[in-house]
């Protein structure tokens, strides 16, 4: 812990000598950092970027409500395209489609959703396509015949 700052000195040479009795012991040596120059330095200024800065680092991202729901959407049908049996990818197909109605009751905060429930038969329908093109293998394609645009209910 650093000494108070003695009576009658100057505030500012009383923190250079600090600053410069810190940097003879080696304290700011081992920083994140040392010797790199400053990120972001040529970009315009943004007030909130240490807390960009933060999420980055922490690998954390925030989307609204309903523009993650629209991502889980995106994911769940790929995984169900993907899926290794008909019974897996309706699941997943049924466990979205329970999160896209409980948001449609209720919309959630934000841009709007624009997101309606998956036809399971046709989604089911555009996997056995693709394991038949594929020859039963796991393809991971997408194909056609499956949208993520509004549904019946989003329409």
């Amino acid at each position: 812990m650093t000494e108070r700052k003695p009576h009658g000195v100057d505030f500012e040479s009383w923190v250079d000598k600090q600053i410069r009795e810190a940097q003879q012991r080696g304290e700011f040596s081992d920083l994140p950092g040392f010797g790199k120059p400053l990120a972001g330095v040529s970009r315009p200024y943004d007030e909130d970027w240490w807390i960009k800065e933060k999420m980055r680092r922490e690998h954390v991202s925030f989307l609204p409500p309903a523009l993650a729901l629209r991502k889980a959407a995106e994911d769940a049908l790929a995984e169900a395209l993907e899926a290794r049996s008909e019974s897996e990818a309706r699941r997943v197909i049924e466990d979205i489609n329970k999160e896209i109605g409980a948001a449609l009751k209720m919309p959630p905060p934000g841009p709007p959703l624009l997101l309606g429930l998956f036809d399971v038969e046709e989604v089911v329908a555009t996997w056995r396509q693709n394991r038949r093109r594929d020859g039963g293998r796991d393809g991971g394609n997408t194909g056609p015949g499956v949208d993520l645009g509004p549904g019946p209910a989003g329409r």
